[in-house]
């Protein structure tokens, strides 16, 4: 019997390998997850470079509700959007000027239709879904309507606005990031009120170049330069802030 146990557990540890060394445990406390970091950024768009030269990414698609207002310029809009359509997303853009984003639904896609244009109020259900994320792009003025496509799962809804207007309180309250572009001194010292920015941001506000964004959040801020490719530039002329 004894010979028999000794051949089964020489056996088990032919399979098994040799016996590892004991060591102590590699044991992290919660308190110290805090202070571990992982140097890599979040899954979406690069948007542009922040201030340290690093790629800033904008998270379009999430499992949530996610909506974002722009103070700022044309330009700015159709390059976020043309860059989000080239991730796979459904863009469908709501807005007054068609003439102006038609060149990006025609370009965009490299033939297929991932960019639609709607008149104002006018945005069909878009069946967005983690196969199929979509953004929409409210482009109607200084005093747009509530949307009749509102953001759920998957769709993503970003304002653009082009001066700080009497509705901004409202977008700003429901929006989970906000980008300002450069507005005078008067429209900054509102702003900064409004989303609680410290007083160099506000003061630079009104000195912002073209191109340049301050995306910000309740908790965090960072400006952002975004630098057109050829084809946007080919397609949307330079960074402009004024249309």
């Amino acid at each position: 019997m004894r010979g028999g146990a000794e051949r089964a557990a020489a056996g088990r540890r032919r399979f098994f390998g040799l016996p590892a060394p004991r060591r102590e445990r590699h044991v992290v406390t919660a308190a110290e997850l805090d202070r571990l970091a992982v140097p890599l950024g979040d899954d979406g768009v690069v948007i542009g470079v922040d201030a340290e030269g690093r790629p800033a990414v904008l998270g379009v698609n999430r499992p949530i509700p996610y909506e974002v207002t722009l103070i700022g310029g044309l330009w700015t809009a159709q390059v976020l959007a043309l860059r989000t359509a080239a991730t796979g997303t459904r863009v469908a853009v709501e807005t007054g000027r068609g003439r102006a984003w038609a060149d990006l639904a025609r370009e965009a896609g490299a033939g297929q239709q991932c960019v639609t244009l709607h008149e104002v109020g006018r945005v069909p259900p878009q069946g967005a879904s983690a196969g199929g994320p979509v953004l929409v792009v409210r482009d109607c003025g200084m005093r747009p309507p509530r949307g009749r496509v509102a953001a759920g799962a998957w769709q993503s809804v970003l304002t653009l606005l082009p001066y700080l207007s009497p509705t901004a309180p409202r977008l700003l309250r429901s929006s989970a990031l906000v980008g300002v572009q450069r507005m005078s001194p008067d429209e900054a010292a509102r702003i900064g009120e409004l989303m609680r920015l410290p007083p160099s941001a506000v003061e630079a506000l009104p000195t912002l170049g073209d191109g340049v964004t301050l995306w910000c959040t309740p908790r965090d801020r960072k400006f952002v330069l975004t630098r057109g490719t050829e084809q946007e530039t080919a397609l949307f002329g330079a960074a402009r802030r004024v249309d």
